[in-house]
């Protein structure tokens, strides 16, 4: 799906996107990040910041100026632990006195498979995780988060990565990089988890939200729409990896190459670790076996 070209709002202008929503554009673009982080701002009086974004000075001018008169940053929530969406937190407590809320730190809800890997130190990673992220409160999943006139349910949703959490405002649902409209979100283990991820992206479905607030790019209007093709796309990966498999053992790296044809050869490596990650997804299935021991460049053969 490609990304809309009329999504291009200005950078560090606070914009009203959804009642009682406020979203400020961070300045730092890329391939991962589309035209930047949304940080958003929630209610009126007492405020909560969603995602206050990377370490970025004239970012964080732009998150303090935005309150009106009679309006202060009560709460600092954060989806999770990548250094796009979190490291700015910390100063904005500083500034505000807000306490910062999320599920945990950077390897909070890490599952018992990507917590073995990772500990092996064979598997790589760890792209972009804010790996000193620890906020003020843990949130269990299902708490809720309240201010003057608004509250939201916390829900976890482990898979982009360990710590993931999305946040319900009756049925608008900030969902950080869970779900998005421009691109499909990168699954990287062992931050990432696919097998928890499509578990959190069927578990988003059930609630069927009206309104999805992305961690970057527009808003989706469609949520069950856009849920079903990730889903569905995802499947058609797994059924491309399983064929291209047929034709004898690989790795991750060649397998992407085959697969993925119709990206730019920057994205490859972006491409690889998601492929990896459906290997290992496909392991717990049994469809497929490592042949030695499971590092970055080990090839697997299919089963079944």
């Amino acid at each position: 799906m490609q990304a809309p070209d009329d999504f291009n709002p200005p950078v560090g202008r606070a914009e009203q996107v959804a009642p009682g929503v406020r979203r400020i554009l961070c300045g730092n673009p890329s391939a991962f990040t589309y035209r930047g982080t949304n940080t958003y701002l929630v209610g009126s009086g007492d405020l909560a910041v969603i995602d206050p974004g990377p370490d970025d000075a004239a970012h964080l001018a732009a998150i303090l100026s935005a309150p009106r008169a009679g309006e202060r940053i009560t709460q600092i929530l954060v989806t999770h632990a990548h250094r796009d969406h979190s490291p700015l937190a910390r100063a904005l407590s500083r500034e505000t006195g807000a306490p910062v809320l999320a599920y945990g730190g950077a390897l909070a809800g890490q599952s018992e498979v990507m917590r073995r890997l990772a500990q092996s130190g064979e598997i790589g990673g760890g792209e972009g995780a804010d790996s000193d992220f620890v906020p003020d409160v843990s949130l269990p999943d299902g708490a809720t988060v309240s201010g003057e006139g608004w509250h939201m349910t916390a829900i976890w949703t482990p898979g982009h990565f360990g710590n993931h959490m999305v946040f319900d405002l009756r049925g608008t649902v900030f969902c950080g990089d869970l779900v998005m409209g421009w691109a499909t979100s990168i699954v990287s283990p062992p931050d990432g988890d696919l097998t928890d991820f499509m578990a959190s992206c069927e578990r988003l479905r059930a609630r069927a939200p009206r309104r999805l607030l992305p961690g970057h790019g527009a808003p989706i209007e469609q949520p069950g729409e856009r849920i079903d093709w990730l889903l569905a796309h995802r499947r058609t990966r797994e059924a491309a990896i399983l064929e291209a498999l047929a034709a004898g053992p690989a790795a991750s790296a060649d397998l992407a190459a085959r697969i993925y044809t119709d990206i730019p050869a920057a994205m490859l490596p972006a491409a690889t670790r998601n492929v990896l990650a459906h290997l290992i997804d496909l392991m717990g299935k049994n469809r497929v076996a490592p042949e030695g021991d499971l590092t970055a460049a080990t090839v697997f053969r299919r089963l079944s």
